[in-house]
Order: C-alpha cells, then sequence, then structure tokens
C-alpha cells in the first residue's frame, strides 16, 4: 500500500521521538520514500545521523544548508504524499493551531497541500489539560487527521493516556490515508477463523484455520473505506481499531450475530471454516480414560452460509469460500449455485504454500456467470487486494 509513496516525517521534542528510527526503517521495508525534518528539541532524543541512515536522505532541521542555500520548505511540502508529525507535542500542536511559523518544520506544515497527519505525546495531564483539548479540535477542524495517543506507562512513570501510537499503528494510519477510498460508505461482514464445538469443558471439535486471511480481507476492506464487522472464532491474529470484532467460539455463537446484521449489510463475505458437525450433548466435566471409549453423538450446525444466500437482497452481494481436496472446480461451482453467491473463493489443500496457517494462498475467483480468474500463489494481502478488486466489478 506505501510502495513509492512519499512520506515527510516531523519530529519534535518528546521522548517518544525514538519510536521514529523503527518507523522509519519499516516505511523503507514498505519500500516508502522517506524524508525526516527534526526540531532542533528533537535532537535531544534522536539523531539525524541516524536518521539520515535510515531514510537515506538527508535529515533538514533549517532553514540553510551548511552550505549557505536555501532548504526550500514549499517544495518538500509539495514532495510529499503525506506529512506526518510525530511526536507532536502541546508546543508544536499549539503552533500548529495558531499558525505560529518558528522553525522549518512549521513553514512545511503551514506550506502543506497532502494529508496532514499528527500523533501526540506527552504526559497525562498535559494531554487533559483544556488548552491541548482545544488545539487538537482546532487541527481537526482545518482537517488534519489524528492518531490518538495510547494509554500506558509514560515517562514521568505516571499510567494513563499520552504514549504515542506504536509504528504499526501509526503505518495503518499512513496506508488508510493513501489508499483509494473506493469502497467509502459500504458496510461489510465478514466472517473468519475456525469455530469450536465443545465435547467437554476441555475438549472441542475444530479444525486447523487461523483467521488470517478473513483477517487480511478486512483490513483491506477497511484501509478502502468500508465499515467492517469481523466476526471471528478463536484465533490469534489481531486486527485494526478500525475494526468492529466480534469474537464468538462456536457456529451457534457465529450465527447468532450474523444473523443480527446481515439485512444492513452491503457486502458478506464468509470466510470462516465452520465446522459442519457438534456434540449433540456437551459433558457438564472433563471426560476420563477410566469412564471407558465414549460415543460422541454429533448433529449439524446451522449452515450460516445457505441462510444468508436464502434471504440476501438482490442489492447485496455474498462472497463464499471453498476448501476443496478434489474435483475442485465442479465442487466450487457447485456451492457457488446451491448457496445462492455471488462469488466464491476456491482454495485448494493441493498447492504447497496455500491452505490454513501459512502466510501464502493459490486462489481462483468464480462468479455467478461462470467467469474464472486464477492467481498464482501469493501472500494473503496480496489475495486480499485480488477479492476486493473483483468485488469492486461486481458492485
Amino acid at each position: 500500500m506505501l510502495k513509492h509513496k512519499k512520506i515527510l516525517i516531523g519530529i519534535t521534542g518528546g521522548i517518544a521521538a525514538y519510536k521514529i528510527n523503527h518507523l522509519v526503517r519499516e516505511l523503507i521495508k514498505l519500500e516508502a520514500e522517506v524524508r525526516v525534518i527534526m526540531t532542533s528539541a528533537s535532537f535531544d532524543f534522536v539523531t539525524p545521523l541516524t536518521l539520515s541512515t535510515l531514510s537515506k536522505n538527508s535529515v533538514i532541521s533549517d532553514f540553510s544548508k551548511p552550505d549557505g542555500t536555501w532548504n526550500n520548505h514549499v517544495e518538500l511540502a509539495l514532495w510529499a504524499d503525506a506529512f506526518l508529525i510525530a511526536p507532536c507535542t502541546a508546543n508544536t500542536m499549539a503552533k500548529m493551531a495558531n499558525g505560529i511559523c518558528d522553525n522549518v518544520l512549521m513553514a512545511t506544515y503551514l506550506s502543506a497541500k497532502c494529508p496532514v497527519l499528527f500523533a501526540p505525546a506527552m504526559d497525562l495531564d498535559m494531554y487533559k489539560h483544556g488548552s491541548t483539548e482545544k488545539n487538537i479540535d482546532q487541527l481537526l477542524d482545518y482537517g488534519n487527521v489524528m492518531i490518538p495517543a495510547e494509554e500506558g506507562e509514560l515517562a514521568s512513570g505516571l499510567i494513563g493516556k499520552g504514549r504515542m501510537a506504536e509504528p504499526e499503528t501509526i503505518i495503518q494510519y499512513l496506508s488508510r490515508v493513501l489508499c483509494d477510498q473506493d469502497l467509502l460508505d459500504k458496510k461489510v461482514l465478514i466472517t473468519a477463523g475456525p469455530t469450536y464445538e465443545a465435547i467437554d469443558p476441555v475438549r472441542f471439535i475444530g479444525n486447523h484455520s487461523s483467521g488470517k486471511m478473513g483477517v487480511s480481507l478486512a483490513e483491506e476492506l477497511s484501509r478502502r473505506g468500508a465499515s467492517v464487522k469481523l466476526v471471528i472464532g478463536p484465533s490469534s491474529v489481531k486486527s485494526s481499531e478500525f475494526i468492529e470484532r466480534f469474537d464468538v467460539k462456536s457456529a451457534d455463537q457465529m450465527f447468532t450475530i450474523v444473523d443480527r446484521f446481515k439485512d444492513q449489510m452491503d457486502i458478506m463475505i464468509m470466510s470462516a471454516a465452520v465446522a459442519d458437525f457438534k456434540p449433540k450433548d456437551q459433558a457438564e466435566n472433563k471426560i476420563k480414560k477410566t469412564e471407558g471409549t465414549p460415543t460422541i453423538d454429533l448433529v449439524e450446525n446451522p449452515d450460516i452460509l445457505s441462510s444468508v444466500g436464502e434471504t440476501k437482497r438482490k442489492d447485496q452481494l455474498l462472497v463464499g469460500f471453498a476448501l476443496e481436496t478434489n474435483n475442485e472446480m465442479e465442487n466450487a461451482k457447485s456451492k457457488l449455485l446451491r448457496k445462492n453467491l455471488d462469488l466464491i473463493v476456491l482454495n485448494s489443500l493441493n498447492d504447497k504454500g496455500a491452505g490454513f496457517q501459512s502466510e501464502t494462498n493459490k486462489v481462483t475467483l468464480i462468479d455467478k456467470k461462470m467467469n474464472v480468474d486464477s492467481f498464482e500463489l501469493k501472500s494473503k494481502d496480496m489475495v486480499s487486494k485480488d477479492i476486493v478488486n473483483k468485488l469492486l466489478e461486481l458492485i
């Protein structure tokens, strides 16, 4: 998402400046172009040498260069696709809110035509102060994007809100700002991960799904402007704060939440690996070996995909997933028709590097007109882009 994007970072004098070294390194890994402006106060926390080495560009800290030539802040502002000010101290926010131009960072800010993001960082009481809140409101009114401070231990030893957001969170904000918002105002519901069907308090019937594909899809849709609800079975995969997440265990729990929201959605993507069956009865206590080999009677779980397909409106898009080991295309097309889908994503367990737990996937997309698009093995993030791009063709 950030490949070849021009990111200008303004660093001010706060202890959180140490995080910018890591941020710049991660942005370079993502193949972004990075340039850095530093205030003189920030020199107490990070060095220009480190940042110029990491960014592969000279650091700007004054209106003139050592040879006496001018650092053209206007050209610098025009160069940037996004201008991030982080950490953004209370002092700098006050200057931004009131147009005080006493350093090259502020001159560049006042010249910027690109999106400006600011990540506040200060002590707890400073963050809560009425003047700080007023300045934040003013900056938001100007159209700037705030990356909210997080809660945690602060440099003063106090615990509360005021920590600058972590580099990973900042990158998420940059990605959203710089991404095409081609799904703005669309409401999307995604199911992901496995379901666990309890046998007793410690055992369950489940599968190896990690939820990675579903979360990746949720993040891609969110970056592109959609309002996303993620209903996910047991999974250690984290999702960003931009996504409304519902953690569930069983198919019944997943069905309840899907049924609650399905009529409100524009797009529904059922990527969860829902267990087809569950134990008819759940033992109240752990089943012991001394009780002999148990017999477990199974009953069918609700078919969430069929339920949604039966009731969906013509203006709703429904996407299903098929994980096959044989007769893949035939089985996928059959499921597409039986479940009243608009698109099915065919996965194969026969392809090395695809399937559960992997970081990559190889998919074939089949729409209701039986158009087939096959893709090579690629990262799940790239697969998510392919799926979302196909959805845009169907809307």
